[in-house]
């Protein structure tokens, strides 16, 4: 269970293919029984950004894991007031034992992880959101029995963090990936030539602006709000630009017959999809925010190195 012990988990692409089937391995397991920690341990919570499902699911698993929460709020602790990261790095490396960051810029995970000797856990940032794709991962082999070969299309904002976070999990997960989205909204090139990179020719990516070449026969059909947090006050103004991706039933007729529908939630319903998908009998969308919880919790045992 200690694969991961002492390490941090800032990106997909931090995990080996091994470690992503052992962590997929162990939150099954879980999922189905309890497993505790040795020792009572300390999970601290530094949300710079809103949560229901991260917040609520970190701290679910761990109490399941017999351990404990301090919730971190920036607006009451001395990082709202300027603290260095450095600084406050080091401090809470003192009182914690492992550490979980739902921040705007990459580079302060970067910084906490070089400065804290725990384990530091990218629980969101505006380039990547790995804890959701570990859950996305586990809805896909739950409904499919296997990751393989599996085809996932995402459609919409393909410069998100779940975009790229799910390059690198399917590249690593030996799935395909399409990418369908506006030219101006599609995926950092560096992520993709990592996904390709971290796949080996193993599996199929693919970046188009059509939306149903992206979704003609895929198993999968993901898609997530057009406008993601700190990017409201450019919704309006995106609805006629993703309008076309809408996840909907004339959309979804594309899809292979036993396709299933991804949202990693909120759902802005009537934008990126439709409360007739939403609610349809393909959506796996309230088994995939349970897994949140499993897989963070597989995560947190690894990381610890529980037994």
């Amino acid at each position: 269970m200690g694969a991961l012990k002492g390490r941090d988990l800032l990106s997909m692409a931090d995990l080996t293919v091994d470690e992503l089937h052992e962590l997929l391995q162990l939150a099954a397991q879980l999922k189905s029984g309890k497993i505790q920690l040795k020792r009572q341990k300390i999970l601290g919570l530094l949300f710079y950004k809103a949560s229901t499902r991260t917040r609520v699911s970190f701290t679910s698993a761990m109490y399941r894991l017999g351990g404990q929460v301090q919730d971190l709020n920036p607006s009451v602790t001395q990082v709202s007031r300027g603290e260095p990261i450095a600084d406050t790095a080091r401090v809470l490396d003192r009182y914690l034992d492992i550490l979980a960051i739902r921040t705007f810029d990459q580079r302060d995970l970067e910084t906490f992880a070089n400065y804290a000797e725990i384990p530091v856990i990218n629980a969101l940032s505006d380039l990547e959101h790995p804890c959701q794709v570990l859950a996305d991962l586990q809805t896909v082999q739950e409904s499919f029995n296997t990751l393989a070969g599996v085809t996932l299309t995402y459609i919409g904002d393909g410069s998100n963090n779940m975009a790229h976070s799910l390059l690198l999990g399917c590249a690593l997960a030996g799935m395909n990936i399409r990418i369908a989205s506006p030219v101006d909204y599609q995926p950092l090139e560096s992520i993709v030539q990592k996904a390709k990179a971290i796949a080996h020719d193993r599996v199929e990516i693919t970046v188009t602006p059509d939306p149903i070449a992206g979704v003609k026969s895929t198993q999968v059909v993901y898609t997530d709000v057009w406008a993601s947090m700190g990017q409201e006050n450019l919704a309006e103004s995106r609805i006629p630009i993703f309008q076309p991706y809408q996840v909907n039933e004339a959309l979804m007729a594309y899809a292979d017959k036993a396709a299933i529908v991804l949202h990693c939630l909120p759902a802005h319903r009537g934008e990126e999809i439709t409360d007739a998908v939403m609610e349809g009998s393909q959506s796996r969308v309230w088994d995939q925010a349970e897994n949140r919880m499993h897989v963070q919790q597989a995560l947190i045992a690894s990381l610890l190195g529980a037994e």
